[in-house]
């Protein structure tokens, strides 16, 4: 009897719920820090900040931590921290799974995570108020979903993408 091609379930969920304190952290300290601070005449501080603030601002370091795992992930799955974690500390004090799960959609939902905070980082740096919050907020939300209740996001996209065929597999000539 072989063994079906394909990973853990729990895994994805254990790094989700890793990744969404992570982004929860991001998010409070883009929420406290130049990314959404007003002088006192109005005008936001990110404006008047310099590229060099805004870079070393604690909520953009951590984020772009997050986006580098993210990137990690999409690269190299078997070596991402969190996967490794959970093969050598977690798995072996589990019940085998019942059953596998295909790693495209876990993968590209690393992606699009990648893609939502790349577009924070970017847009903080350039100066756009609340931007930083805001992207890993959404990030936070999908992390959140994933590792509560099992639903990924990110998965959910990849299958409509696969099943428009526009992702996974080639149109059937049927």
């Amino acid at each position: 009897m072989t063994t079906p091609a394909g990973i853990d379930p729990r895994g994805p969920r254990f790094a989700a719920t890793i990744t969404t304190v992570l982004l929860l952290a991001a998010t409070f300290l883009g929420l406290i820090g130049i990314s959404t601070a007003r002088t006192d005449g109005g005008i936001s501080a990110v404006n008047a900040a310099t590229l060099v603030q805004r870079a070393i601002d604690p909520g953009f370091l951590l984020t772009v931590v997050i986006a580098l795992l993210f990137l990690w992930s999409v690269l190299s799955p078997a070596t991402a921290p969190w996967g490794v974690v959970f093969r050598r500390f977690v798995r072996p004090r589990l019940a085998p799974p019942t059953e596998l799960e295909d790693p495209r959609p876990p993968r590209f939902a690393q992606g699009v995570g990648l893609f939502v905070v790349t577009i924070g980082l970017v847009l903080h740096l350039v100066g756009v108020p609340w931007a930083l919050p805001i992207a890993t907020a959404a990030a936070f939300i999908a992390a959140f979903l994933n590792a509560a209740f099992s639903f990924c996001l990110g998965c959910q996209i990849y299958l409509l993408l696969q099943r428009a065929g526009i992702l996974g597999r080639a149109p059937s000539a049927a």
